[in-house]
């Protein structure tokens, strides 16, 4: 009788994990059962063990800096400044004092990571310089690592220029499959995804790209997503879970249940055992009483919300990481177990930033 991919899989975490083997990549089909009819018990139980082995008992926390919002081109369907979107804030780049403002507050809130995101196609020369002083900046007075979410970037010199101001990770998000991509977008194409980031990979910049969930792909297309990532060596991946914003232009969305996002997640650590897993966008409106569980696949996720959406804040994330059992991991490589509050409260699912969350460190 042919072994099957969890078998495989656990005889490689017992014995193979810790020599440095590659791990064990499934058929489409085997990946499909880890979505629909394979043990979930079991399925956590594996997930466990690459999550644990290297990344311990520690969580990373992630948080998102908008520096320019909206007047995007694209039209990205899932999108809350898609280009005709309304109700956004609209802003230009935000001058380098007030991106550092925002990266000391991230500190102090225990971020690990800060990530900086633009809306538009793509940067020009003169905002890559402009990004490169930044990320100079913050890497020099606070030591946080530094992602960069800028569009599409094919162009050489731009990656080297990132990758010598010691730019740690761009993302670039895949979002769903190849075969999927023109439902969600006409705009641009995967493949202008795809080479971004081989762009940014080919010039010693780690990858940060992961899938939108619930878009109305099917599960062969999450399980397309995983095994690209796989193919790419994406270093972190983060797992967002679509969110239904005023503007969006997904018409069949999906919704799960919490052992469907757990399935989910877990597909995409088995597949990229050593990588990053993050529980991204929709975190709190999916998984519910369910993200401790989700913290036995995960290693990361963010805090004070996500792009455009308010989602949990920084010391209620911070309660449930503790009350899981788990320690919040600094950039330092330090831990500790809770992080200063953030200014802002609680806030209903699906509610838009406003700009004062966006700009909390604006010049009056």
């Amino acid at each position: 009788m042919q072994e099957s991919f969890l078998d495989r899989f656990e005889n490689w975490a017992e014995t193979g994990m810790a020599s440095g083997l590659p791990a064990p990549l499934p058929t489409k089909e085997e990946g499909l059962a880890l979505l629909s009819d394979a043990p979930l018990d079991r399925i956590l139980e594996l997930a466990e063990k690459p999550r644990q082995f290297y990344f311990k008992n520690l969580v990373r926390a992630h948080i998102l800096n908008n520096i320019k919002n909206g007047n995007c081109p694209e039209d990205c369907g899932y999108c809350a400044q898609r280009r005709t979107a309304e109700g956004v804030p609209q802003y230009t780049l935000k001058p380098a004092e007030e991106i550092l403002e925002e990266a000391r507050a991230a500190k102090k809130n225990g971020a690990f990571r800060y990530c900086l995101v633009t809306a538009g196609r793509g940067p020009s020369r003169r905002q890559i310089e402009s990004f490169s002083s930044v990320i100079r900046q913050i890497k020099s007075e606070l030591g946080l690592e530094v992602c960069l979410s800028a569009g599409i970037l094919t162009d050489p010199e731009s990656a080297k220029i990132l990758q010598e101001a010691g730019l740690d990770r761009y993302n670039h998000n895949l979002n769903t499959s190849e075969e999927h991509y023109g439902d969600i977008c006409q705009s641009h194409t995967y493949g202008d995804r795809v080479g971004t980031l081989e762009n940014l990979h080919g010039h010693g910049v780690h990858l940060c790209s992961g899938v939108i969930a619930g878009m109305g792909e099917s599960d062969p297309d999450l399980v397309q997503v995983a095994l690209e990532l796989r193919r790419l060596e994406v270093v972190s991946i983060p797992v967002n879970f679509f969110l239904p914003v005023p503007g969006h232009a997904i018409e069949n969305p999906r919704t799960f249940t919490e052992e469907q996002c757990l399935r989910i997640l877990a597909l995409f650590r088995l597949v990229n055992p050593s990588s990053e897993v993050r529980i991204a966008a929709g975190r709190e409106h999916y998984l519910k009483t369910r993200q401790s569980d989700a913290l036995r696949i995960a290693n990361s996720l963010f805090i004070s919300g996500y792009l455009n959406v308010k989602g949990s804040n920084a010391s209620e994330t911070a309660q449930m990481i503790e009350d899981a059992g788990f320690v919040m991991e600094l950039s330092e490589g330090e831990a500790h177990g809770s992080m200063v509050a953030s200014d802002s409260g609680a806030s209903e699912d699906l509610t838009l930033k406003d700009l004062s969350d966006l700009r909390p460190f604006a010049s009056k």
